[in-house]
Parts: structure tokens; C-alpha cells; sequence
């Protein structure tokens, strides 16, 4: 069964959503704000997210955005913010579908499936990757460059699917250390992650195929082919 969670302030929307997820053979939970959602979160296993813009302690746009880096779940905006720069804010800010208020709770219910398969699907086939003249094998640790194996350490390793898992998203450096060394409570300072990232890009990269870009001043973002 999975986990959906509803950022929803509105109360009696939230339950509505609630109950018709649960019907379908969802198991569905409620955060009224960003500050409860960030610990329900954090206490992990939640497959989806439903998450409100207009919220009473901040923005859903930025809390998406900061989740996506850190977090691989699909997120499905459900607000009453229309206007088409609303909806581009919220693509950006890494969301897998965005639905305007009034809606229809079937239909919702319906994208969530979709949305879940979606994820289910490109979950499945991360483990093998093919992008420009790279073929990544994550569950064997390999990864060949125009048909010849290179050779990576176990840290670049890291470095290179979290980058995969998070294409397009822009990742600080902070997150990469945290992701990296702090959950092993080993200190790497942010001259060693440099070193890292230029010999993972010596050995991916060429003339035809940079596959990361730096974003100066923040960090490094995954740009495939």
C-alpha cells in the first residue's frame, strides 16, 4: 500500500482528499503546514506528496524545490494558483504534476496513479542508465564510456548517481557533502568535494558531452546529453 502525504491547510479539503485516497486503497496522512510536514517527511516512507502553495507558515514552491534535492519523491501541487507562470514555478520547482483548484477528487486520484507509475517505472530502470556515450550499471558498479569500462571510486560513484537520481536539480554543495560524508559522520570539506567533482568529470566528460554543469556560487547540476 502506499503512502500519500496531504499539505493541506484547508481542513475539510484535506479530509475529502483523505477519504477518497483511502477508498482507493491509498493510506493517506495530513499536514496542516509546512513546520509538520517537514517532521513527517523526515520520519520517512511517504511514496507521494499533495502539497498546497498558499500555506500559513511558508511557500510550497520552496519547499518542494529544497525537498527534491535532498529527497527522491514525486510531488503533486494542488492549488489554487493558475496563471500559467504559477504552473511553470511549480514544474520547476521539481513538481511531477499541478492541479488547480476546483478539481475533480476522481480525477486527482487517477493523476496520483499515474504520477506513482510514472515513478515506479523510471525507478525500476535507474539502475541501468543510458545517456550520451555513457551505459551506468548502478547495482554492479559499472559504468562504460563508448563501449570501454572506466574506472571510479566508490565516492564518485556516489557522486555520479546522486546526480542521476536528481537530473536537471540543481544541488548545493552542502548537499552533496551531507549526502555524501555527514550521514557516515565523516568530515570532507567542501576543497576535497572539488577535487572529487573534477576527476569525476575528467573521467565522464569529452568534447562532445559535458553531462555536468557548474552553477557558480551554489553547486553543480546534472545536465545528461
Amino acid at each position: 500500500m502506499e503512502h500519500i502525504l496531504i499539505i493541506e491547510d484547508d481542513d475539510i479539503l484535506a479530509q475529502g482528499v483523505k477519504l477518497n485516497l483511502t477508498l482507493a486503497g491509498f493510506d493517506a496522512g495530513i499536514a496542516p503546514n509546512l513546520k509538520t510536514a517537514e517532521q513527517m517527511v523526515k520520519s520517512g516512507g511517504w511514496d507521494l506528496l499533495i502539497l498546497d502553495v498558499n500555506l500559513p507558515d511558508g511557500d510550497g514552491f520552496g519547499f518542494a524545490k529544497a525537498l527534491r534535492a535532498e529527497e527522491d519523491v514525486p510531488v503533486i501541487f494542488l492549488t489554487a494558483r493558475d496563471m500559467d507562470e504559477d504552473m511553470m514555478r511549480g514544474f520547476s520547482a521539481g513538481a511531477d504534476d499541478y492541479i488547480t483548484k476546483p478539481f475533480n477528487v476522481q480525477i486527482l486520484v487517477q493523476r496520483v496513479r499515474a504520477v506513482l507509475g510514472r515513478y515506479r517505472s523510471g525507478k525500476e530502470k535507474r539502475e541501468q542508465i543510458r545517456t550520451g556515450n555513457l551505459e551506468i550499471d548502478f547495482e554492479s558498479w559499472r559504468i562504460l564510456k563508448n563501449g570501454r569500462e572506466l574506472t571510479l571510486t566508490p565516492t564518485e560513484f556516489k557522486l555520479l548517481r546522486k546526480f542521476c537520481e536528481n537530473p536537471g536539480i540543481v544541488l548545493t554543495r552542502q548537499v552533496l557533502l551531507e549526502e555524501l560524508w555527514d550521514k557516515d559522520e565523516n568530515f570532507v570539506d567542501e576543497h576535497t568535494l572539488t577535487i572529487f567533482m573534477s576527476r569525476l568529470r575528467n573521467k565522464i566528460s569529452d568534447k562532445e558531452h559535458s553531462y555536468i554543469k557548474t552553477i557558480y556560487g551554489t553547486g553543480y547540476q546534472w545536465v545528461g546529453e
